[in-house]
């Protein structure tokens, strides 16, 4: 190339302004193709079929009908190489000679190859992150749907050691112990003023158990006890007894006492003692119906008397609910010193219960051990019906 052609190229004026539509055009489906990613509801499968769809709509529709304008950005960007490189008149031909081949290595890639690249590479980026944040959602419900069930199962599991812990414990002796943190040595107890407590046994159950290999090794007999207690325990369950609560049972013995809290106390209408002959009177019954439907004939006898005493709940593995006091004692002995198929009261209760028409006849002084002579009644039926 002459001089003369190196001074034309330097006075010749600087080219327009380069066209970008074909940059821009890529740029918008770059941000249409970012905007699937946006929709979480929908799988990374579908989103690539989706991005796939618009880059094909794109070279379909853009960049193949429309390829000249992809050449002429090529050229522009070429001539915006050549001709805003400074040039002097001194220049030496060596010089304008790299600048060809800087022309050369510009032209190298054309737009048209290079759109569809950064589309695809693009499309696969969005792709790899759209099955990042599926997993991660995925792993999330997951875990979630983990969480929730442990949770339920915790409450279940809570809530069948609420029952347990009700089964052992009274409800609101229960909830003292729920309610709070407590140390192991920590003891609760609470006095209580007007108790009336019963000890109900089955005298002669010791000549029913026996061991023979018909009845199981006593296990049949055992069965038939278990029977038994469960009915007591049916009847002290329901809303009529709800000032009752059972005590224990010990052997064939079954123990409870009425008005051990503040729920169950009526210091002026005496309605817990009351509650507690019922109940008595009640379990007499039961006892004839298990007679006559199991062909047996269990004698029961019933001790009842009232007065204070101190409950509690003793031991620190397998913690039991007891009740302490003379009160106790003298309702024991009513049970031990009564007569089968009645029920034996004291001269405390027997005022309580004679004050409220309940029918009630004198046994006589019954000597008693550790308490000396004692007058006691029996306790024959409830106040008559109006």
């Amino acid at each position: 190339m002459s001089r003369s052609t190196q001074e034309g190229l330097v006075q010749c004026p600087n080219p327009a302004p380069p066209c970008h539509f074909p940059e821009y055009f890529s740029y918008s489906v770059l941000l249409t193709l970012l905007a699937c990613s946006v929709f979480l509801q929908i799988s990374s499968i579908g989103k690539l079929a989706l991005m796939l769809l618009i880059q094909l709509s794109y070279l379909l529709l853009a960049e193949w009908p429309q390829g000249a304008l992809f050449d002429n950005s090529d050229l522009f960007v070429t001539a915006n190489a050549i001709f805003q490189r400074p040039f002097n008149e001194t220049l030496e031909w060596s010089r304008f000679n790299e600048t060809e081949q800087c022309q050369e290595s510009v032209t190298k890639v054309s737009l048209k190859v290079m759109t569809p690249v950064i589309l695809t590479v693009f499309v696969l980026a969005l792709y790899l992150h759209a099955q990042q944040v599926e997993s991660t959602a995925r792993l999330d419900f997951l875990w979630k749907l983990q969480a929730t069930e442990e949770k339920e199962e915790m409450e279940e599991l809570q809530a069948y050691n609420r029952r347990l812990l009700h089964n052992i414990l009274p409800k609101d002796v229960a909830a003292h112990f729920l309610a709070r943190e407590r140390r192991n040595d920590e003891l609760y107890y609470q006095s209580c003023e007007c108790v009336a407590v019963m000890f109900a046994s089955i005298s002669n159950f010791s000549e029913f158990y026996v061991e023979l290999e018909a009845n199981n090794e006593g296990v049949e007999c055992l069965r038939l006890l278990n029977e038994i207690i469960a009915d007591f325990d049916e009847i002290i369950s329901e809303e009529k007894y709800r000032q009752l609560e059972k005590i224990k049972t010990i052997g064939s013995t079954y123990m409870a006492a009425s008005g051990l809290n503040d729920s169950t106390y009526d210091k002026e209408g005496r309605s817990h003692i009351l509650a507690l002959a019922d109940y008595a009177m009640r379990l007499r019954e039961q006892m004839t119906y298990i007679n006559e439907h199991s062909f047996n004939n269990f004698q029961m006898k019933i001790g009842l008397n009232m007065g204070p005493v101190v409950a509690g709940v003793i031991g620190a593995r397998k913690p039991q609910y007891d009740i302490w006091g003379n009160t106790v004692n003298v309702a024991s002995r009513m049970d031990s010193t009564g007569v089968p198929d009645r029920i034996q009261v004291t001269t405390d209760l027997y005022q309580v219960l004679a004050s409220r028409d309940y029918q009630l006849e004198c046994r006589g002084v019954v000597k008693v051990k550790g308490k000396g002579e004692m007058t006691t009644y029996f306790l024959n039926d409830g106040p008559p019906s109006s």
